[in-house]
């Protein structure tokens, strides 16, 4: 801490700071100076703007950005549908019971685009309101002279093996378990393996709006996640303007593609504040008490999409559990039993979780589990027992793990895929967990005469 030592190093350079109005160029000159769009743009260059929210929008959360690139992104063929197996498709089971996953499978011959399956979400993006989950794992990357863009919203996407090498149409990324990173939408991007590594994890898409910073509150103007730790691709390009290229677009849930005679990645220069953007969730710096009780899990958001219509309520939080000191007095240490209105999406990157057990049939990295609104869940009878009876010396823990959960204030349904198709699910998840929780009631003597009198 606070940086993560990973196994894979950089590759590329970055500018830095969260939602920040930036600009680069690729060659020096080639951002026009004091206009978006001259007669005549530097170098033969068409200026195109992507806007990410309406044009009036205020002024504090307006995300635009200018693009100058060798050919506008309009000059593609007509959309035609593709198959995707129904692996996008919104068709949501809504059911109360507590479900978990083990392991997701990494399909074997598939590359990003076909390795993407939808797990779980709500509402419709037609509507621009909800979210869905995808398990993504893929070994092999894009097919050559391709790229995919998401119409239906923003992608926040949580590596748990290998590490995915993007070039996006303002820059590359490089991104490694224990890191994220954010695909507006629209964006047009590829992914790559690095060194033939299969990758597998977890995305989460909001349909509303974009990811913002939480606000702080009473915590003050820094910890969580602090702006100045988000890295933003600086321009690169390609200059193909004599090849075929393959656009593919998810659009309300199906698959589309395109052809084009130019590469998507020929963005010379741009400036705005729309942009992919990565961050290292090592530098997290996490809040909690040094008093008593188990603090909310608010206090570990580092990304929200808020509502506008509930106000400090999140359409859906990025939450996450990274290594930390316990030193609460008097205190269950572990999350306490409870039922929520929001609904909890968990996943495991890697490690452990203290407040289930990891072995065999447990919560194991690279699984998942779903507590849906008002849904109960807690701590699994060994971790409540082992956490009643422990002594409450300072201890860290989390070490060499990373948890994260993504919280909706939608009801969030099932596809068939997540419930029965990808044989993940575990049957016995709820009896196993909760089943032999023992009746620990003892009333005094007074008490408990007078009940049996009843």
């Amino acid at each position: 801490m606070p940086v993560t030592q990973f196994d894979n190093p950089e590759k590329y350079r970055y500018q830095t700071g969260f939602l920040a109005n930036l600009e680069t160029e690729a060659i020096k000159g080639a951002l026009p100076i004091g206009q978006n769009s001259p007669q005549k743009c530097p170098y033969g260059l068409y200026a195109e703007k992507i806007s990410g929210t309406a044009f009036t929008a205020p002024r504090w959360e307006n995300q635009q950005t200018w693009v100058y690139r060798i050919i506008p992104s309009a000059a593609h063929s007509a959309f035609e549908r593709v198959s995707s197996a129904s692996r996008l498709e919104l068709n949501f089971n809504y059911i109360p019971d507590q479900l978990r996953w083990d392991p997701f499978d990494i399909n074997s011959d598939v590359d990003w685009i076909d390795g993407l399956h939808m797990v779980a979400g709500s509402g419709d993006p037609a509507l621009k309101n909800g979210v869905a989950y995808y398990i993504y794992g893929a070994t092999k990357s894009m097919s050559d002279k391709t790229a995919f863009y998401d119409a239906d919203g923003d992608m926040l996407v949580v590596p748990q093996t290998g590490p995915l090498d993007i070039w996006t149409e303002m820059g590359c990324l490089l991104v490694r378990p224990n890191e994220i990173c954010v695909i507006p939408r629209g964006i047009r991007y590829r992914v790559d393996l690095v060194a033939n590594e299969p990758i597998r994890g977890f995305i989460l898409e909001v349909y509303n709006g974009h990811f913002q910073l939480p606000e702080l509150g009473p915590i003050g103007s820094n910890c969580l996640a602090n702006a100045r730790d988000f890295q933003i691709p600086i321009a690169a390009y390609i200059h193909d303007s004599s090849s075929e290229w393959k656009i593919y677009s998810k659009f309300h849930g199906r698959l589309f593609s395109a052809k084009q005679s130019h590469t998507p990645f020929d963005v010379v220069a741009w400036e705005g504040r729309y942009y992919p953007y990565k961050y290292d969730l090592g530098r997290f710096n996490t809040i909690g008490t040094i008093s008593y009780d188990h603090p909310d899990p608010s206090l570990n958001t580092v990304l929200t999409s808020t509502s506008n219509a509930h106000p400090g309520t999140a359409i859906a939080d990025f939450v996450v559990f990274p290594p930390r000191w316990l030193v609460g007095e008097d205190t269950f240490r572990p999350p306490s039993y409870h039922r929520n209105c929001m609904s909890e999406f968990m996943g495991l990157i890697q490690g452990s979780y203290i407040a289930k057990d990891g072995g065999k049939g447990g919560f194991q990295a690279a699984g998942a589990s779903l507590h849906n609104c008002m849904s109960s869940h807690g701590p699994d009878a060994s971790t409540f027992d082992k956490a009643s009876n422990e002594d409450l010396v300072p201890v860290k823990v989390g070490v060499g793990s990373m948890a994260f959960m993504f919280e909706s204030y939608y009801m969030i349904g099932v596809t068939d895929w997540g419930l029965t198709k990808c044989r993940k699910l575990q049957a016995q998840y709820s009896e196993e967990s909760w089943g032999e929780l023992k009746d620990l009631f003892q009333p005094p003597n007074e008490a408990k005469m007078e009940m049996d009198s009843i």
